[in-house]
Parts: structure tokens; sequence; C-alpha cells
């Protein structure tokens, strides 16, 4: 049995497992869900991740990870090389502690955005097997935050590469995804966050970048 990854390739969150894949140079088959018919509803999907949503991996064991925190930790477990979570204790730290920032302040309100403005997604307001209303106020509180995680990003970024340590992380992919996502939104860097955009110009590079 190969490793199996349950993709979407327009939606952000699969991109960050084919982005960690390609870096981690892990062979794998590619299943795609097709979101926009709302295939991740469906019982067979279902069966897989009950909690509906894309990515997910299934390892050759059987094992499925639903999140891409944990495909990160395997996979850093299976490839150690490139080190994508840091090579000490110190370094972890920072790693998971910037992701998770990056989650909560970047792709939180690109979300909050997007999923409560959208046509298409009215009554499924979050991702996941419940439908939800859609709550205006939530979208104008998303908008707020996202000019916030700009400016932040772009003040850890003076004088680094990297956002989290002096090498490509997991936290750098987050990024590079949240930051591609906001377009959705009509939210994108400005010039006056030179950082931001000469690092985002330098992931966009990677070859990675493009899975």
């Amino acid at each position: 049995m190969t490793v199996t990854l349950y993709d979407f390739t327009l939606a952000p969150s699969p991109r960050r497992a084919r982005i960690l894949l390609a870096e981690k140079g892990i062979a794998h088959e590619t299943v795609q869900v097709d979101l926009a018919t709302r295939e991740q509803l469906g019982e067979a999907y279902r069966k897989i991740n009950p909690s509906c949503t894309v990515p997910a991996l299934k390892l050759e064991d059987g094992t499925i990870l639903t999140e891409n925190t944990g495909i990160a930790a395997w996979a850093e477990e299976v490839a150690p090389t490139p080190a994508l979570l840091g090579s000490t204790p110190a370094e972890k730290g920072l790693v998971f502690g910037w992701n998770a920032r990056i989650e909560f302040d970047g792709f939180m309100p690109v979300a909050e955005v997007l999923r409560n403005t959208s046509k298409g997604m009215a009554g499924r307001a979050l991702p996941g097997p419940l439908d939800l209303p859609q709550i205006p106020a939530l979208a104008e509180r998303g908008a707020q935050r996202l000019t916030g995680f700009f400016e932040m990003l772009n003040e850890r970024l003076k004088g680094r590469d990297y956002i989290a340590i002096d090498a490509f992380s997991l936290a750098d992919i987050t990024a590079l995804v949240c930051v591609d996502f906001a377009k959705w939104v009509k939210h994108e860097p400005k010039p006056e966050h030179a950082d931001l955009l000469r690092w985002h110009a330098a992931v966009s590079a990677r070859p990675s970048a493009k899975a």
C-alpha cells in the first residue's frame, strides 16, 4: 500500500500538505476530492475523514492523518532531511509557535472573510459536516485582522530570510499559502510591506511552491 493524499488542487489547506511532501521528497498517490460539488460531504469520503475536510493522508498501514500539523510531524519522522520543524528544542518551539500564530492571525481571518461573504458558501460558514449560517460581522473583523497580520509578518522578517528560524520551515509553508489565500478576498501585502514582499518572492520561487 502506498501513501495517498486526498486533495483538492484549488484549496489552500491541501496545498500546505503538497508543499511539505515536495520539500521532503515523499512519494505519494493523489486522489482529488471535489469540494465544488461537495464530494467531501458524501458517504464515501466521510468514511475516510468524518470531519469532511482536506487534506487527509492515508499512510501505508492504513492510518489516516487529517491535520497539516499531524502530517508534518509524521513526515519529519520518516524523512528527517530537510528538517522543517527545527533541529533543536528551541527551534522546534519557534517553528510550532509561529505556525500556530500564522494559522490564528492569518488563516482564520481569511476564512472569516471568505466564508461569511461568498454566496457559494451560504449556509456553509465553517468547513466540516455541519451547515452553519454566515455572520457578516465576522467578515468585517477578519478584514481588520488581516491588516495587522501583514504588518506583523513584515516586522518579523526585517533582517531575516525566514519567519521562525534561520532556515525554511513549516511556518514559512503556512505563511506562504496564507498570503496567497488572502488574495481570494482581495487582501495582499502593500508596497510598504517590503520585507514581507521580499520573503514572499523568495519562497514562491522554491520548486515546492508549485506543487
